[in-house]
């Protein structure tokens, strides 16, 4: 049962989900409490509800099914082709009361008009937007966009959609959407920081907050231990770490993971081997959950190695803590003929110790993680919507930011389609 306490802000959203039919969209700034509130809905929720994300990763991480498994829809570009339903499909699309999907601004105007026609088709009411289905949306459009297809596929967005994103799919035409921004923001403290972070979020970044970012990051020596780097690239992730790991003395000991089920492709949480060393700078990939009701870690929180044994010991604060592997569960959801109501089967299980090594992060994989100190590195260029604004929110104070060059105006990239939306809404 989620036991964190909803600050006002978000008790007014959740009455707002629990006590109407209507189609919400929680968005907020990084920070501001949204999966907080997804945790406390799934928990405390009177309706059957079931929670899908767009990527293997992010169904994990919020215990739900990806989209298309859910719906049983081709990966690719759908359009109007016509949607195959099996029996058992559309039994459970007709149980559902509310379909929330977590990580929303990744899905694209094509797939939610998909599950809008699927919802329909399978509950046999062709005039109501999503058969009559509660949609309850998070995400935020400045943090993560869609990832656009090959040169056909973008052409079709070209013809039919006035964007590919989420909110420019043709149900919205006849489905409202209430919008919930939530504003209070719990991962940063300071005021000013706060500012200058919504500055970037939004791309009104004045030459002023530019030269306060840059005299706090860019302008005293990097950290040698202690900071993790967050960068653009994969190949440059993975090169600082195999660098900084071989340094270490001593012998390399490899966890493999063990996976039960069928996790399908490679979506997996952790790292199937990982490969570890004694002084080996590590971050938690999850939230700790202990039995006395204490947290000894979250998600982000950076430590050392300092045992290997039959458990890795790392060092957090200067406080030893023994890390047991930990169990990701893959659900699946289906109908129960007998009870006819929803089921929340575990189909895979993925076991491996919750940490990865962390000289070094991508950006991208650095989402919802907290840092007390970074190192952000954008490479030559930042080169995706919101990538610098996900960079600099993970961290939770201005004293922590360390630049691996300063920031340049090309570097605060937002896209237009995101700020119409927003501003009409």
């Amino acid at each position: 049962m989620s036991q964190i306490a909803l600050s006002p802000e978000q008790s007014a959203v959740f009455e707002a989900i629990e006590g109407t039919r209507d189609h919400v969209f929680v968005t907020g700034r990084a920070g501001t409490g949204k999966s907080t509130l997804l945790n406390h809905l799934n928990w405390n929720t009177s309706k059957q509800i079931v929670i899908a994300a767009p990527t293997g990763v992010a169904a994990l991480n919020v215990g739900g099914q990806t989209i298309h498994s859910l719906f049983r829809l081709p990966i690719g570009l759908i359009a109007d082709h016509e949607l195959e339903q099996n029996d058992q499909t559309r039994k459970l699309l007709n149980t559902i009361d509310t379909l929330v999907i977590d990580e929303v601004s990744m899905v694209s105007a094509d797939l939610m008009d998909a599950m809008d026609r699927s919802l329909r088709q399978a509950r046999q009411k062709p005039n109501d937007p999503f058969g009559g289905v509660q949609l309850v949306l998070f995400g935020d459009p400045y943090q993560l966009s869609p990832v656009p297809g090959d040169a056909d596929e973008r052409a079709y967005y070209a013809d039919n959609y006035r964007s590919m994103w989420f909110f420019d799919a043709k149900v919205w035409h006849d489905a409202g959407l209430r919008i919930f921004e939530l504003t209070e923001i719990h991962r940063q403290h300071d005021n000013e920081f706060k500012a200058m972070l919504n500055a970037v979020r939004h791309g009104r970044v004045s030459a002023e907050i530019a030269g306060l970012l840059n005299a706090a990051g860019a302008r005293r020596p990097l950290p040698e231990e202690g900071a993790i780097t967050l960068a653009t690239r994969n190949d440059a992730v993975n090169r600082i770490n195999a660098t900084a790991l071989h340094r270490l003395a001593g012998t390399t000991r490899t966890a493999e993971a063990e996976v039960l089920g069928d996790f399908g492709g490679r979506s997996y949480p952790a790292d199937m081997k990982l490969e570890l060393k004694i002084g080996a700078q590590v971050m938690f990939l999850r939230n700790d959950s202990p039995t006395d009701g204490g947290s000894r870690w979250v998600n982000g929180t950076i430590g050392t190695v300092t045992r290997l044994t039959g458990t890795v010991c790392v060092d957090i604060d200067g406080e030893e803590h023994e890390v047991e592997p930990a169990t990701w569960e893959k659900f699946k959801y289906s109908y129960n003929p007998v009870t006819k109501r929803l089921v929340k089967d575990v189909v895979a299980e993925f076991t491996q110790f919750p940490l990865r090594l962390a000289w070094a992060v991508t950006i991208h994989k650095s989402q919802g993680a907290s840092y007390d100190t970074a190192i952000v590195d954008l490479g030559g260029r930042a080169f995706s919507p919101g990538q610098t604004y996900v960079a600099l929110s993970r961290l939770t104070s201005l004293d922590g930011l360390y630049l691996a060059r300063p920031l340049r105006p090309s570097d605060i990239i937002v896209d237009e389609n995101v700020r119409r939306f927003l501003r009409e809404s």
